[in-house]
C-alpha cells in the first residue's frame, strides 16, 4: 500500500534534481532563447538586442520596479564594487558579479540561491564584467589572474588556475566568452609593459587549449612594426573585454589595447602590430585569420578593444557579413568580416589629431598631436567610446553608443630614449557626454542627445528591443528608455546612483524583466500587473 506513494515521492524528487540541474548547451548561445540572457552581450553578435516587445513604446508607463538586489558590499568610491558585470539569464536564474564576488539569485524576485567569494591575494579591483556558462559550470577571472569555475547551481568551486602573473601586474575582469567547448578569456595590465594575450581553456578542466600573443615575436608577421625584440617583448595590447563571433564562419572577434609606454612611442617606432587593432582568430586554434589596426602607433590610450558589433545586411540580393566598431579614437568602423577589408570610416565625434585616412581606412596621425612635453591640445580626449556596450538595432539600421566629445592637453613627461609604464598624461579641458546613433551604411550620426552631467563620467551601456525602446542611464542616477528611432524621451527613474552597466531583459512566465545596476544594486523592473 505504500510503495506508490514513495515512488511517486522519488520520482518527483528525481525530476525536480533534473529540473534544478539543467545545463546551458554552448549551441544555444548561438541562437539563444528571447527570455534568456546567456552570454555577456546576450547572444554572440554583440548587438545587445532582445527581440521581447510586452514592454513596447504603448506599454512603457506602465514600467515600475519589481525587485533590488542589494550586494551589501561598500561601494568603494565608486569603483571597487560598483556593479559593471552583464547579469547572464538562464534557466530563471540570474547571474552576476563585482570583483572576488559571483551571486545567483531569482530572476522573477531577486531572492538570492548562492553568493560565492574569491580570496584574493591582490590586484587591481576596477572591475569585473561578469561570467560565462558552459553546461552547469560557471566561468569569471579575478583581479589577481585566476580563471575560476563553479557549479551554477550550488557556486560550489569546481576548479581554479592562474591565467597571468600578477607579479607582472596582469589583472583581469573581462567575462569569459564560451564557445564550443572553449573559454575565452583575455586579460588587462599597462604598468611594467608586459605583452596582451588571449586564451582558450578547457571548461572541464581549466587547461590551456592556446595562448595568443598579441606582440608577435622574431620571424613572425608583424615583428617588423617594432624597433626591436625588446620594444616587441614589452609592446602592451592586452585584451580587457568580451569579443564577438560569427558561427558560420567560426570567428572570434576581439579587440586590443594601447602599445607600451603608453603616450610615449619614442622607443617603439611603426605601427606597434596588433594593438590597437580588431582581430579575428580561429577559435579552435588560436589562429588569426585577418587584422584591421584602429590607431597605428597610438600614443594616446587608445585602446581598441570596444565591442566588435556584427551587422549582417542584404545589398542588391547579396548577403554582406559586416563588423561595426565606434573606437576609443573617435572613428567608427565597418569592416568586412570575412576578411577584415575596411568599407567604411568616418569620425562620430570631433576629431583633430589625424592627417588624413589612408587607402586601407586606417587614420594617419598628425605628430604635431603626439603629447609634447608643453602639451598638444587634441580631441577627442582620452575615450571618445569605452567598455560600456554599444546596441544596434536591426529594425531601424542604427549603431547606438554613448560618447564623448572632449579636447584635452597632452604631455609627454618620459623624454628617454627608454621610458617605461606611462611616459606621459592628459588633462581635460572640455567635454561633454552624448548618446549618439549612427547609421552604420555613412558613418552619419542621425540623432544624438546630450547628456548634462560631469564630462569625466563613463556613461553606462546601451539596450534595444524589438518593443521599439532603447535603454541607457545617465550620470546622474537615471534610468532612461528613449525611442530608438528619433530618441524622444519616453520614460525615466530615478535609481539614486549612477547606472553602471549595460540593461538585460528576459521573460519569466510570460513576464518581460529589464534588469540593471545602479552602484553595488541591481534593479529589476517589469509591467505592473
Amino acid at each position: 500500500m505504500m510503495r506508490t506513494p514513495v515512488l511517486l515521492m522519488l520520482m518527483v524528487a528525481l525530476l525536480a534534481g533534473e529540473l534544478f540541474a539543467q545545463e546551458l548547451n554552448p549551441d544555444s548561445i548561438v541562437h539563444p532563447q528571447p527570455e534568456s540572457w546567456p552570454t555577456y552581450n546576450g547572444d554572440y553578435s554583440g548587438r545587445r538586442f532582445s527581440t521581447l516587445r510586452q514592454i513596447n513604446q504603448q506599454t512603457i508607463r506602465g514600467l515600475s520596479l519589481c525587485w533590488v538586489f542589494q550586494t551589501g558590499l561598500a561601494n568603494g568610491g565608486g569603483m571597487i564594487n560598483s556593479i559593471k558585470s552583464t547579469p547572464l539569464v538562464v534557466d530563471g536564474v540570474l547571474y552576476f558579479t563585482v570583483p572576488d564576488h559571483v551571486w545567483a539569485v531569482d530572476a522573477a524576485s531577486g531572492k538570492q540561491l548562492w553568493s560565492y567569494e574569491w580570496k584574493s591575494r591582490g590586484g587591481i579591483h576596477i572591475g569585473n564584467r561578469g561570467v560565462g556558462i558552459y553546461r552547469q559550470w560557471l566561468f569569471f577571472e579575478t583581479p589577481d589572474n585566476h580563471l575560476v569555475s563553479l557549479d551554477k547551481n550550488s557556486g560550489r568551486l569546481h576548479w581554479s588556475v592562474a591565467i597571468a602573473d600578477l607579479d607582472l601586474e596582469y589583472f583581469s575582469g573581462a567575462a569569459p566568452l564560451v564557445i564550443g567547448n572553449h573559454v575565452i578569456i583575455g586579460v588587462g595590465g599597462d604598468s611594467l609593459d608586459v605583452p596582451g594575450y588571449v586564451e582558450a581553456r578547457d571548461p572541464e578542466t581549466g587547461a590551456l587549449q592556446w595562448h595568443f600573443r598579441v606582440d608577435p615575436q622574431p620571424g613572425e608577421p608583424g615583428f617588423e612594426t617594432w624597433p626591436s625584440e625588446q620594444a616587441a617583448a614589452h609592446g602592451g595590447g592586452m585584451s580587457w573585454l568580451t569579443g564577438t563571433y560569427d558561427p558560420d564562419l567560426k570567428l572570434y572577434f576581439f579587440g586590443t589595447g594601447n602599445p607600451n609606454p603608453v603616450f610615449a612611442g619614442q622607443s617603439r617606432s611603426g605601427d606597434n602590430l596588433y594593438t590597437a587593432s580588431i582581430i579575428a582568430l580561429d577559435p579552435d586554434t588560436g589562429r588569426m585569420i585577418w587584422y584591421f589596426q584602429a590607431s597605428p602607433h597610438d600614443t594616446h590610450d587608445w585602446d581598441a578593444v570596444e565591442t566588435p558589433v556584427l551587422i549582417d545586411v542584404s545589398i542588391g540580393g547579396r548577403n554582406e557579413k559586416l563588423l561595426a566598431q565606434a573606437s576609443r579614437n573617435g572613428y567608427f568602423f565597418v569592416l568586412d568580416r570575412t576578411s577584415g577589408k575596411n568599407i567604411l570610416t568616418a569620425p562620430f565625434v570631433n576629431v583633430n589629431w589625424t592627417r588624413s585616412v589612408s587607402a586601407a581606412g586606417q587614420p594617419v596621425g598628425d605628430p604635431r598631436k603626439f603629447p609634447q612635453t608643453d602639451g598638444a591640445l587634441t580631441s577627442p580626449c582620452s575615450r571618445a567610446a569605452n567598455w560600456p556596450a554599444p546596441s544596434f538595432d536591426p529594425d531601424t539600421g542604427l549603431f547606438y553608443l554613448n560618447a564623448t566629445e572632449g579636447f584635452c592637453e597632452w604631455y609627454l613627461t618620459d623624454t628617454s630614449k627608454n621610458p617605461e609604464g606611462y611616459g606621459g598624461n592628459s588633462q581635460e579641458l572640455w567635454g561633454q557626454l552624448e548618446l549618439k546613433a549612427i547609421d552604420y551604411k555613412t558613418g552619419i550620426v542621425r540623432w544624438k542627445h546630450p547628456y548634462i552631467a560631469d564630462s569625466t563620467d563613463i556613461a553606462p551601456g546601451i539596450l534595444t528591443t524589438r518593443g521599439g525602446l532603447l535603454f541607457t542611464g545617465d550620470a546622474t542616477g537615471h534610468f532612461i528608455a528613449y525611442d530608438p528611432e528619433t530618441g524622444e524621451l519616453l520614460w525615466h527613474a530615478g535609481l539614486g546612483a549612477r547606472v553602471s552597466n549595460g540593461a538585460v531583459s528576459y521573460e519569466i512566465g510570460g513576464r518581460q524583466f529589464v534588469s540593471v545596476a545602479a552602484g553595488s544594486a541591481l534593479y529589476t523592473f517589469a509591467l505592473a500587473r
